[in-house]
């Protein structure tokens, strides 16, 4: 895959959005990290998402975090305040883990917001649009969400791909019957923390399909340790270090007081990586243990988490699962061939993809964990098994968490043999994503 990030990065808004918006006395421009600009587009994509008014020293702090991301706004030159845009946009190139132990260039998307003055005028279907037309024509195969609303992105052809669990503990119910780790659990400063959780991720993240390399930023936010963080003294850290003294895991969490009884205060666990089971046992039973706590909280993780079976009343574990990471993509043939495939078959796909990005009839053959794909133009399949489907549900099936048999239930896909797809498609492992981006 020949992706370009500078061409991606520094390339210029896509004509046809531009030429959409102008049609209705709008302008779409890129707007520079360290320009003059980013205080207003700051200001407009805080405003989006329901945040105060940042601070210069927030808009500071975001600009310095954020230099890796491609801008665009959308600016009104009749509105009172020119320099705010009524339209935001953010993307920037990254890594996605998909099946195998591979992983695949990746369009992050964020931060898109419209003002509720300009809602209806086409301005989220143009940036989206745009930036994805940008995208394909720098050779990126494959764009990735997480999404405030669930029923904005389905109509450009994303779909969910992982989903996340929340879990709600009652601590002193649910008991601990997991392994005692051997290694050593102490409090560390939230600059240890930060320091270590990148490093250790990056040894996780090429076994978890769905999760993504994490910007800087991302750790900042999660450590505490950005400048114009917001009582960033609630964060506590703790690590594992294992008997040799490597660390292996990082715990960050918050704790809240039940003034009308002690006892039944609470904790919310921001992060918890565990590279290891010894550091995920061990991080998961401090947390458990706490004194004074009653609750235990903690969002975006997986479906599948072992945690379930170390407790020794599961009914003590409330959990609901919600879609997290929405994926999108970009180049069918691309994409199929980056990832690994655990069955050996053989599967033809004739795929619709609305916006002209992608799509197509191709065969795809796996053998020996690889997979192959190549134009497929006959007028059937023959004995081969065919799937007719559009574009975001084989975005939803590519990382292996969800199964073609059941959009062909479902009636989303047309399959000639669903159980044959659904095993080409399957992944050992249950994708997840741990972060918001």
């Amino acid at each position: 895959m020949d992706t370009d990030p500078i061409r991606h990065h520094d390339g210029p808004v896509d004509p046809a959005a531009a030429a959409t918006l102008a049609a209705t006395g709008l302008q779409l421009r890129t707007v520079a990290n360290d320009g003059p600009g980013f205080a207003g587009w700051s200001q407009a994509a805080a405003r989006g998402f329901l945040d105060p008014e940042r601070t210069p020293a927030q808009v500071d702090a975001s600009a310095a975090s954020g230099r890796h991301r491609r801008l665009i706004g959308v600016f009104d030159p009749d509105s009172p305040l020119e320099d705010v845009p009524v339209g935001t946009f953010a993307t920037w190139l990254t890594e996605l883990t998909v099946p195998g132990g591979r992983t695949v260039p990746m369009l992050a998307v964020s931060a898109v917001t419209v003002a509720p003055t300009h809602r209806g005028r086409g301005i989220a279907r143009a940036m989206m649009e745009g930036e994805l037309r940008h995208a394909a024509r720098s050779g990126v195969p494959v764009a990735g969400l997480t999404a405030s609303e669930s029923t904005l992105y389905g109509r450009y052809g994303f779909a969910p791909a992982a989903w996340a669990a929340t879990w709600r503990i009652e601590a002193r119910r649910a008991g601990w019957v997991g392994p005692d780790a051997p290694g050593r659990v102490d409090f560390v400063s939230r600059e240890v923390a930060r320091h270590v959780l990148p490093l250790l991720h990056e040894r996780i993240r090429p076994h978890r399909p769905g999760e993504i390399a994490v910007p800087d930023g991302v750790w900042d936010r999660l450590a505490g340790v950005n400048p114009a963080a917001e009582n960033p003294g609630r964060i506590r850290a703790v690590q594992y270090t294992d008997v040799t003294g490597q660390a292996r895991g990082i715990l960050l969490y918050t704790a809240t007081e039940n003034e009308d009884d002690y006892t039944k205060s609470s904790v919310h666990v921001v992060y918890l990586l565990a590279e290891d089971r010894d550091a995920y046992a061990a991080l998961w039973r401090y947390v458990l243990e706490l004194p004074l706590i009653g609750t235990v909280t903690a969002r975006e993780l997986a479906v599948d988490e072992p945690l379930l079976w170390m407790i020794a009343d599961q009914r003590a574990a409330q959990i609901t699962l919600a879609d997290h990471h929405w994926i999108r993509l970009l180049d069918v043939p691309a994409a199929l061939a980056a990832r690994g495939y655990d069955t050996p078959g053989a599967l033809a796909v004739d795929i619709d993809d609305p916006l002209g990005l992608t799509g197509g009839r191709w065969l795809l053959e796996s053998a020996g964990g690889e997979g192959r794909v190549r134009p497929d133009d006959g007028p059937d399949a023959g004995d081969v098994p065919l799937v007719r489907a559009g574009v975001a549900e084989l975005s939803a099936v590519y990382l292996g968490g969800v199964c073609p048999a059941a959009l062909a239930a479902a009636g989303r896909i047309e399959a000639t043999d669903a159980t044959a797809a659904a095993h080409l498609f399957a992944a050992r492992d249950a994708p997840r994503l741990s972060i918001w981006y």
